[in-house]
Formats: C-alpha cells, sequence, structure tokens
C-alpha cells in the first residue's frame, strides 16, 4: 500500500490555471519559476539542449508561457491519471487545491473515485472567519480531510494569530494540517517563512492538532526533528526534495534518515510532487524504494503511518 500526501494533478484545468502563473510579472514568483523551469520543461516533454538553447534565444517570459503551454498540450484525462497512479502503486493520493487546482475540482475529482483520492483544501488566512466557515463546510458537505497552509505564499509565519482559528477548526473536525515547512525559492520575501521554530510554537499551542510538516524543513533539518521529538502529533513528509539525492554525502538530510529510520519512524509520509519534480510518479517511487530504510520502516513511510493519521484503512 502505498498513501501519497501530496500528489500533483495533471489534469487540463490545473495544466491551463498553470499558464495563468507562467504568466505572471511578480518578481518573487517569476524568481521561483526560473529556477525551476528545467523541472517543468522536462515534465513538459522538452530536453535540456532544447531548455538552455530556449533559454539563451527567448525572453525568459516567453520561455515561461510556451512551457506552459506545452503542459497543456500533454494534460491527462482523469483515466489517464488513475492509471499514473496504477503504475507506480500509488493506492490513494491526497490531492490538493496546492497552486492551480480549484478546491471545486479536487472536490469532484475525489467524489468521482472515492475510493482513490482524499480531498485537501488551501484557506487563506485573510479570509478570516468566512475562511473558517468555509472549511466546516467544505469537511461535513463535501468530504474534504485536510488542510492546507502555505506560509511562503501568504507571507506569514505558521504561528500567525490569523491561522489560529483555522487550527482550531481542524482540531475541532479532526482533520489534518499540512504546513509548509522549508525555504521558498521565492526571493522578494524573508527565507525563514517555512522554519520548523515557528510550527513548534503551533504545537505548543494546539497538542491535539494533527500536524504535517511540509516538504522536510529544509535547510532547517536538525530543528524539524528536534520539534518533531517534542510533539508526537507533529508528522513530516519530504515533497518536493528528490529522493536520490537524500542519502547524499552533505545533503543536509542525514539526521532526517537518521531519526525517520529509528525513534521517528512512525510518523515519517512518502509524498511524490511528482510534476513539480519533473519525474514520473513511478520514478518517484522507485527511487524511494532505494532509500536506505530498514525493512520494517519502509511500509510505515510509504503508507501505514499516513493510513493511521487519516484513518484509512490499511487493507484496502
Amino acid at each position: 500500500m502505498i498513501i501519497d500526501i501530496e500528489c500533483d494533478i495533471p489534469t487540463r484545468e490545473v495544466r491551463e490555471a498553470e499558464f495563468e502563473t507562467y504568466q505572471t510579472d511578480d518578481p518573487g514568483m517569476a524568481n521561483y519559476i526560473n529556477i525551476f523551469g528545467l523541472q517543468w520543461a522536462a515534465e513538459a516533454g522538452m530536453s535540456r539542449e532544447e531548455f538552455d538553447d530556449r533559454l539563451a534565444n527567448t525572453s525568459p517570459m516567453a520561455l515561461r508561457r510556451e512551457i506552459a503551454r506545452r503542459a497543456i498540450d500533454t494534460a491527462l484525462t482523469d483515466v489517464e491519471f488513475i492509471e499514473v497512479l496504477d503504475q507506480a502503486g500509488i493506492t490513494k493520493a491526497c490531492i490538493g487545491t496546492g497552486k492551480h487546482a480549484s478546491a471545486e475540482h479536487t472536490l469532484i475529482l475525489a467524489a468521482r473515485y472515492p475510493d482513490r483520492f482524499i480531498p485537501w483544501a488551501r484557506i487563506n488566512a485573510s479570509e478570516g472567519t468566512a475562511g473558517v466557515k468555509r472549511l466546516e463546510a467544505l469537511v461535513k458537505e463535501r468530504g474534504l480531510r485536510g488542510l492546507e497552509i502555505s506560509c511562503f505564499r501568504e507571507q506569514l509565519y505558521a504561528n500567525d494569530s490569523r491561522y489560529y482559528p483555522l487550527y482550531a477548526k481542524c482540531v475541532e473536525l479532526d482533520i489534518p494540517a499540512r504546513v509548509y515547512c522549508t525555504m521558498s525559492y521565492a526571493a522578494d520575501r524573508p527565507m525563514d517563512l517555512g522554519r520548523p521554530l515557528y510550527l513548534d510554537r503551533v504545537c505548543v499551542d494546539f497538542p491535539e492538532l494533527k500536524v504535517i510538516a511540509g516538504l522536510g524543513g529544509w535547510p532547517w533539518v536538525p530543528e524539524l526533528v528536534g520539534a518533531a521529538r517534542r510533539h508526537q502529533n507533529l508528522y513530516i513528509d519530504l515533497a518536493a526534495h528528490r529522493p536520490r539525492n537524500i542519502p547524499k554525502p552533505g545533503s543536509g538530510w542525514e539526521m532526517m534518515l537518521q531519526f525517520g529510520n529509528t525513534l521517528l519512524q512512525d510518523r515519517m509520509l512518502f509524498a511524490s510532487s511528482w510534476m513539480t519534480l519533473g519525474l514520473s510518479a513511478s520514478q518517484v517511487v522507485a527511487e524511494y524504494d532505494e532509500l536506505p530504510l530498514r525493512d520494517n520502516v519502509r511500509p510505515k513511510w510509504m503508507g501505514l503511518n499516513a493510513a493511521r493519521l487519516l484513518n484509512v484503512d490499511p487493507s484496502v
């Protein structure tokens, strides 16, 4: 059994929303896209040589638009998306509003394939009370199973008081909150928006809240490991980091692997982020299979821990 905590959605609606993002003039997002441009280019079917040539002879904005158009042309149908999961051996996938998918699209997709998809939503702290009410309605009326918090996009620290009503509602509804917890490449905002130290404060204030530290806390890995040692409801995924690079000497992940194999083995989660990495879902799973995990620990990382967290029957 494999449960994917962060599965990118390759459908046409999402790809078209990406197209809009690629046309942004926002300096922070433009910088972010440029850094990951090669990965997006590979996902869109563009070779490294072709990308380098276009980069040298095309404006960055024009290149991003071309990559986005090609991504739209290679969008998958729902059935093809399911086939991608089948090929990778992914039993269930958490899909969310993320960067581009609308809540409605996510919920419809999850309702269409309830045995395969677990829907999440991102709600901005600026929505205030209306956002809290919307979260409750989405959970009770539409089957939402988790909340996404994107600190670096909203430019708020995880322990900002504006998030606290959302955290309190997650406790009441018994759903996890997955909080962005790593550095970002958006150079127009503070690097430490995703620092684990702020998430530690959230866990202190909400001891019953089930928290997922999304993206693994790099480069503050020891800090996140320490926070997870302190708080038993704090889980960790390593989304958006290429698995094959994690065990390399000097990668900064040494402590995560050590404790993920031992004291934190019951709170590590698999998250593919396969489109973000510019890989197929099968490639990401294969690279996770090569991680130096103990035989009895690997199934926990890949699905058993997530099943317990999300109240999913591991036999289904």
